[in-house]
């Protein structure tokens, strides 16, 4: 399980580092780097609730292995992709076998490990989780650069081939077999409300910018709002005529928690499509070979295994909600280093000038993604921890794709002119911004963080805490 999971979180990154090879080889716009990457993340999020519910009915291993063999599959059409067309078409795809997958992993481990062996387990599953979703330039930057049989950006998602077939065989072997509850209602209709108010919301933010921004982008975005309230509506209905909704009705009348939401879809998005810049400059504006520029990750990488540790192991205990605000902080202090040193770039420009504020950012962000979801999952019931981690991912995974959105139209503005370092320095000042917003946010959520045990304790089949991604 932890190798299937960490391939389908690897996906959501290894990309970034393709876009020039993307360019070269399938002729690939800004727009369209944006969708293969953003994408995935989007229809990722989207499904995760349903993920789980299905999960639910038909149960855990039938739709984890439905789910691997779909993103296997979609692996190697997206290998396979034409065109650019193609290829966003089969990210769309390979997001959606992710959401099938990654909701059963943590139901399948609480129903075949007990007690102090479900407690280690814990303990491998997560930081190797996070380590994994943080690490995908690196791997990717090194497979394109590789270049092994001539297959360049192809071997990206071709390397999900024989980790997809081994782990197939294994789980099929080794997960035992438990029914699915089929009183499980699965909510269609509020399914696809999410669904399409997240495509009419990231939409016109991926192609507004390079549209000029026409009546239609605004209007779609009007139209994702009044979806995400019918959403609303809809699942209190569902939920008075005696039926499951896919999101327990009693969550969204907690202020924490939906402010808690909102906190989550900042800080993702800042941190995912501050990533993405980080990337980009590294390779248009530097000439950095997609190796060098997943390298030049690796710093954000350590930083935030360094922030994350000295949170979860002592800092979010004693210190309570000033974790969530001390590590804005940190990671503001970074992007002001970051800005400087982007200021005072030689010729001789190497990724070690920019690797003591790509650090520090790192450090503050581990803080924040070691603790947030216990603090935000401390202001439900105990019998709506699985409902709420379902929908805090997808809110995670969803606010990721529009940072891409986002973060991807305001470097490639600036970036059209030549100039690099200004579009770099927009984007700072976007997740300045946003990250003040979810300082401001964080003195509504709870003191104190929820243990650890409880929420492994939980009920409910779309749990899935996807800490450190």
């Amino acid at each position: 399980m932890l190798v299937a999971e960490i391939m389908d979180l690897l996906d959501a990154s290894i990309v970034n580092v393709a876009g020039p090879a993307l360019e070269e080889s399938l002729g690939a716009s800004s727009v369209g780097l944006q969708w293969v990457i953003g994408g995935y993340a989007l229809t990722l999020g989207a499904g995760l609730i349903l993920g789980g519910r299905l999960g639910d009915r038909y149960g855990r291993r039938r739709m984890f292995l439905a789910g691997l063999f779909s993103f296997t599959a979609a692996s190697l059409l997206c290998a396979l992709a034409p065109d650019i067309g193609w290829l966003i078409l089969f990210r769309l795809l390979q997001g959606a076998a992710g959401a099938m997958l990654l909701p059963q992993g943590l139901g399948l481990l609480r129903e075949n490990f007990s007690g102090p062996e479900l407690t280690k387990v814990f303990g491998i599953f997560g930081p190797v989780l996070g380590l994994g979703g943080i690490v995908g330039p690196v791997l990717g930057g090194g497979l394109i650069s590789g270049d092994f049989f001539g297959l360049g950006w192809r071997l990206v998602f071709l390397v999900n081939l024989p980790i997809g077939v081994a782990a197939l065989v294994v789980a099929w072997i080794f997960v035992p077999k438990k029914p699915g509850d089929r009183t499980v209602a699965v909510d269609t209709v509020g399914a696809a409300l999410v669904a399409v108010s997240c495509g009419l919301l990231v939409l016109p933010l991926n192609q507004g910018q390079e549209a000029g921004w026409p009546l239609w982008t605004w209007l779609c975005m009007v139209a994702s709002v009044a979806g995400f309230a019918a959403f609303a509506v809809q699942q209190r209905r569902t939920a008075a005529r005696g039926r499951e909704p896919l999101v327990t009705p009693a969550l969204l009348r907690k202020p924490a928690f939906t402010v808690g939401l909102g906190g989550i879809a900042l800080f993702f998005g800042g941190l995912v499509g501050s990533q993405l810049v980080l990337t980009l400059f590294l390779q248009i504006g530097q000439h950095f070979t997609a190796g060098e520029a997943g390298l030049g990750n690796l710093p954000l990488a350590v930083g935030t295994a360094i922030g994350g540790a000295v949170s979860g192991a002592f800092l979010a205990e004693r210190i309570g909600r000033a974790v969530l605000q001390i590590g804005p902080l940190v990671q503001l202090a970074g992007a002001g280093l970051l800005w400087y040193e982007l200021d005072h770039l030689g010729a001789s420009f190497t990724v070690w000038d920019i690797v003591p504020g790509v650090t520090v950012a790192g450090i503050g962000a581990g803080m924040v993604i070691a603790a947030l979801f216990s603090f935000v999952l401390a202001a439900v019931d105990d019998d709506e921890i699985g409902s709420a981690s379902g929908v805090l991912s997808a809110v995670q995974s969803i606010g990721g794709s529009i940072g891409v959105a986002v973060f991807g139209s305001v470097f490639f503005a600036q970036a059209k002119t030549g100039d690099f370092t200004g579009g770099f320095h927009r984007a700072l000042l976007v997740q300045t911004g946003l990250l003040l917003a979810f300082l401001a946010l964080t003195v509504l959520l709870p003191k104190k963080a929820r243990p650890e045990e409880t929420m492994h304790a939980a009920p409910g089949g779309e749990e899935k805490v996807i800490t450190g991604v």
